[in-house]
């Protein structure tokens, strides 16, 4: 069913958030006057999550799907679901822990109609324990300095989406809190809102260290394929380069010790040498395999084309 709106929902163990999250959604849209939907997708919840969705559902007269994984994998696969399930022209990502207003979807949508494809939400407040505010007001700085994009909260799970940008962005692993640059990275454009934050009120925040070190190995991957994904060669080929030069150069040097007289079969950089020569073509090989496998996998829809006119 064709829509304006869908606002996916990402649920783990929210059971006695969600009846007063969806109150608060419905109320949304009933000043906006769009036509919404609202697709939750429960990541194995074990607190009764799913079951009290379907309780919302029976009693709601708004358009509500839900989906229930067989287990929990994580942010990412569970709004890699939601997206493929929404059928609106603008997609809402908002958490079930009530902590982002969603009387701000509005002003989303409002700054997407401005002729941007993606919004981020800013919690300029962030109403959370100062650990947790100091590790991501890190983790921000350095994907902002790293990314060239000026945004101040990419883990914010507030944002809005034109349907084009869910089309072309996958996503797997952690790789939701990277959905603005890889947007941006597509020739989409990004921006963002200040939004309101308030203080979790049920249940327990997933939030831990481990999160930081897997973002920032994402962040590696994200980078990586970014600029890496349609010419691997000029990566591994570049550094496959370096190492063979470096390792040749040892060698010849070596080789004109021999001829001179003098032993090098003892020495500790002849080992060296080798080494560095093997791994340079190691990494020239991997080259060309990954190359093989760009060609293989890549299809005219992999690239970011904005606009047709016949």
């Amino acid at each position: 069913m064709k829509t304006d709106v869908s606002v996916v929902v990402p649920v783990f163990n929210e059971k006695k958030s969600i009846v007063e999250l969806q109150k608060e959604i419905e109320s949304v849209f009933q000043k906006y006057h769009a036509s919404f939907e609202c697709v939750y997708v429960d990541d194995g919840s074990t607190d009764g999550s799913f079951e009290a969705l379907q309780t919302i559902k029976k009693s709601s007269s708004a358009h509500i799907i839900l989906i229930r994984l067989r287990k929990h994998l994580g942010k990412s696969a569970v709004l890699a679901v939601g997206f493929a399930h929404t059928n609106g022209d603008i997609i809402i990502t908002l958490d079930a822990d009530l902590q982002d207003d969603p009387q701000n979807i509005p002003a989303l949508i409002d700054k997407l109609h401005e002729g941007y494809d993606v919004v981020v939400g800013w919690r300029r407040h962030r109403r959370d324990v100062w650990h947790k505010l100091l590790l991501s007001r890190v983790f921000n700085t350095v994907v902002s300095m790293v990314s060239g994009i000026p945004i101040h909260d990419f883990n914010v799970g507030l944002k809005c989406y034109t349907r084009q940008v869910i089309r072309e962005i996958k996503l797997y692993g952690e790789l939701h809190r990277y959905t603005p640059l890889l947007a941006h990275a597509r020739g989409f454009t990004v921006a963002e809102i200040p939004i309101t934050h308030y203080p979790r009120k049920y249940g327990s925040s997933k939030f831990g260290i481990g999160r930081i070190f897997h973002g920032g190995l994402d962040l590696v991957t994200t980078l990586f394929l970014l600029s890496f994904k349609y010419q691997p060669m000029n990566l591994f080929g570049a550094w496959g380069s370096v190492f063979i030069s470096s390792g040749t150069a040892i060698l010849v040097y070596l080789s004109v010790l021999h001829f001179i007289g003098e032993k090098i079969g003892t020495r500790p950089l002849l080992l060296f040498g080798i080494l560095l020569f093997l791994f340079g073509i190691q990494l020239v090989f991997t080259g060309l395999l990954a190359e093989l496998i760009t060609s293989y996998k890549l299809s005219v829809d992999d690239y970011p084309v904005a606009d047709v006119i016949e």
